[in-house]
């Protein structure tokens, strides 16, 4: 095998836990000794063990010499756990082949100049296009201070995301719903409107056969219309924050405090986009699943406050201008004005189609 190829085994590692490291990177580590694998791990939990522990500590005596191959540059601090970069030295390991840098100011290139100082032979950029991918939502909150937003939709081919009647269920077929909830379980947060809560009053839990992790729920309630009694306070399966203006009334967050609910104010009067991302960063809310209606994703869209866009499309055709489409808001006036994207993937699942699309940079345009 090739470095390639086992690059390409540690990143399989690494997004198997995608999801369940936040606010850590997802990360996975193989070393090979005489072409033989002779240890591999994944970072599981923050807090706990590193990749590059799990594996050096099943390839034991037979780390050196070896290689060992990382999809993060290995950290270089001591932070809840010792620095890997040392332990890699220690272990004797004769070469490192790294996909990518770490963006963390806390590392951003000191672990691979400690491995390099050790005489390790140390080679870059091997499998890089696909570790930045798999952590895009860490590197832009190490760059922003702010969550990685994903919205998400699911529509008719025409663009249509209900009947006029305003029914929707379901839209997409179960093996596209079944891949929406599995991006709920990697997301820390998942975001709705209020005028979701109470047309669906929705769980917005994680239902897969084998379980997940519920993310955070978050609703965005300027006057604080959500009840009490709304199933996803009620079921007490995540933790739910309300995100209200100054305005609302001291009885209804009274209310909802008392409910077990989070209430946090913005400071201003009308709660805006980009203040809410701003105070999600605070509290280290790495990625954020918008799964509102068209008029939270409009807002979102009008703002430019989002790196990616998931949607899925059912072979249906709903028509009728009554009909609510994905996007909300004023819209572009002009097509000069209008957003361009690029389309990242498209692929088939059950029925329907999934595309994932970026929004261009503005150099770009």
């Amino acid at each position: 095998m090739i470095d390639e190829e086992y690059m390409g085994l540690a990143l399989q590692l690494a997004s198997a836990a995608k999801g369940q490291t936040s606010p850590n990177p997802t990360v996975g580590a193989v070393v090979v000794k005489d072409g033989r694998i002779v240890g591999m791990g994944a970072h599981l939990k923050a807090g706990t063990e590193h990749a590059e522990v799990h594996a050096l500590h099943m390839a034991g005596e037979e780390s050196e010499g070896a290689t060992i191959y990382v999809t993060l540059e290995p950290c270089s601090h001591y932070g809840k756990t010792p620095p890997c970069a040392d332990l890699i030295i220690d272990k004797k390991i004769k070469r490192a082949v790294i996909a990518t840098m770490d963006p963390n100011p806390e590392v951003a290139g000191t672990g691979i100049t400690k491995l390099k100082n050790a005489g390790i032979d140390v080679v870059t950029d091997t499998g890089k296009q696909e570790a930045d991918w798999l952590n895009r939502d860490f590197f832009h909150y190490m760059k922003t201070k702010t969550p990685y937003v994903t919205l998400k939709t699911a529509a008719s081919l025409d663009g249509k995301t209900a009947a006029e009647s305003g029914d929707s269920q379901w839209i997409t077929g179960p093996e596209a719903r079944a891949d929406g909830h599995r991006l709920r379980h990697e997301h820390d947060a998942i975001m709705v409107g209020i005028g979701t809560v109470l047309k669906d009053d929705p769980s917005l839990t994680v239902r897969l056969p084998n379980g997940g992790l519920n993310p955070i729920r978050i609703i965005l309630d300027s006057s604080l219309k959500t009840p009490p009694s709304a199933k996803m306070i009620q079921d007490m399966q995540a933790p739910v924050w309300v995100i209200c203006s100054p305005k609302a009334e001291e009885k209804k967050k009274a209310a909802l405090r008392e409910a077990g609910v989070s209430v946090i104010e913005t400071k201003s009067e009308q709660v805006n986009i980009k203040e809410v991302l701003d105070i999600l960063g605070q509290k280290k809310i790495v990625s954020l699943y918008v799964e509102g209606g068209a008029a939270l994703h409009g807002s979102f869209l009008h703002e430019r406050a989002f790196q990616e866009l998931v949607c899925y499309f059912a072979p249906k055709l709903i028509g009728g201008n009554g009909a609510p489409s994905m996007l909300g808001g004023s819209g572009s006036r002009y097509m000069n004005e209008a957003l361009d994207v690029e389309i990242r993937s498209t692929e088939k699942i059950g029925e329907d189609i999934k595309l994932v699309a970026l929004p261009r940079e503005k150099e770009e345009r």
